[in-house]
């Protein structure tokens, strides 16, 4: 392998354009100059359709969990009862969030590799009527879910005055998201992952019902307070120093969403999981997920007569490229393959070519060439 030539293939941080990576090497300009304001200006109505909201959509400096963070600390009160759904690790730090702030939060835990369904979410309601808040993960990133965040909504909205704050972070900007139509209150994503940055930005829109929460919050908050950003966002700024080199990139991204079209977008990320799940059920290896559950973002492997962690370092070691493991208890026993973003049809054969060699080379028994045939199959029936 060359040495500095490294394949990123997990579900995020995710590669950067090229033209991404010059658009944030440009000199650097006062955050409180008349550029900046224009570059605001600019960013603010192209960040809505991403996520189908006619609301702003805020841009804050700080990670994905920070936009978790302001979601649950504006949100909610301190004596107020909450409902966190939990399908994954991530899921879980939305309980780790809310029992940090000393809510009383209820969980509801599925089965790792599952989605949740509406029918379950609404016994939980039934059984906790006094919750204000339910929160959800879109896509579920340690387990490569994508949980029905519509039919999510209509169940808590239907059965319940609770909000409905779901994390997007690692789907947002890959997968089609109709917030205003689907009844989201709090939507957050992160800058890392579809969205095709570094990390270090966080986006969050509210729904007017969810400003109605909001402004009536008296819970202390200073730099996550969400009002501070919509009132400076309203005169293209912000209350804090932002990351100025992350916004000329965000430009840059927004304008290459643009030019492929959202649509398309959407459509390549469904391509690219379709070509990887394709693969692995050529070459007779378990995914974690069924397809009705499986997310366009990130595909998880639960293989059983192989270790991940030899695949894993096989193909560092040969040829550069980084797939993640699991999480939790899941460590050991799945793989995960990140295609969102700056990824196309041709990383993922790649990528699928590699890891056939991966495992040869690790002594599993495979057809070299059949798990990259089934995904070109798929490329070519597009």
């Amino acid at each position: 392998m060359l040495t500095d030539q490294q394949l990123l293939r997990i579900p995020g941080p995710t590669p950067i354009p090229p033209s991404v990576q010059r658009a944030m090497s440009q000199p650097m300009i006062g955050h409180r100059a008349p550029e900046t304001k224009d570059l605001l200006q600019r960013i603010k109505p192209k960040l809505k359709p991403i996520f189908g909201t006619a609301q702003d959509v805020v841009v804050m400096t700080g990670s994905g969990t920070a936009g978790l963070e302001t979601a649950v600390v504006n949100a909610v009160k301190p004596d107020d009862e909450v409902l966190v759904i939990v399908t994954g690790s991530f899921g879980e730090r939305f309980v780790n969030i809310c029992e940090a702030y000393q809510i009383n939060t209820h969980r509801y835990d599925s089965e790792w590799g599952k989605t949740v369904t509406p029918e379950s979410v609404k016994e939980y309601l039934n059984k906790y009527p006094k919750v204000t808040a339910v929160f959800a993960t879109f896509c579920e990133t340690s387990t490569g879910v994508l949980n029905p965040i519509a039919e999510l909504a209509e169940v808590v909205h239907n059965n319940s005055e609770a909000l409905f704050i779901v994390d997007g972070v690692s789907c947002v900007g890959g997968v089609e998201t109709k917030m205003d139509e689907w009844g989201i209150d709090l939507l957050v994503t992160g800058s890392q992952k579809a969205m095709m940055l570094p990390g270090g930005l966080t986006f969050v829109a509210a729904s007017e019902r969810a400003w109605n929460v909001i402004e009536e919050n008296e819970h202390p908050r200073f730099y996550f307070d969400f009002k501070k950003y919509r009132n400076q966002l309203a005169n293209n700024s912000t209350p804090f120093t932002p990351a100025g080199s992350l916004l000329f990139g965000l430009e840059q991204v927004l304008q290459l969403v643009e030019e492929e079209g959202l649509e398309q977008v959407f459509t390549r990320h469904t391509q690219m999981m379709q070509m990887t799940r394709a693969a692995f059920k050529a070459l007779d290896i378990p995914l974690l997920t069924n397809d009705q559950a499986a997310s366009p973002t990130v595909t998880a492997i639960k293989p059983f007569d192989f270790q991940v962690k030899d695949l894993r370092n096989v193909l560092y070691k040969e040829f550069g490229m980084v797939v993640a493991g699991g999480q939790q208890h899941m460590k050991d026993e799945i793989f995960r393959i990140g295609h969102m973003g700056y990824c196309s049809p041709a990383d993922v054969l790649q990528t699928i070519s590699v890891i056939e060699l991966g495992l040869h080379k690790i002594g599993k028994q495979v057809e070299l060439g059949k798990g990259t045939q089934a995904a070109q199959e798929i490329y070519l029936g597009y």
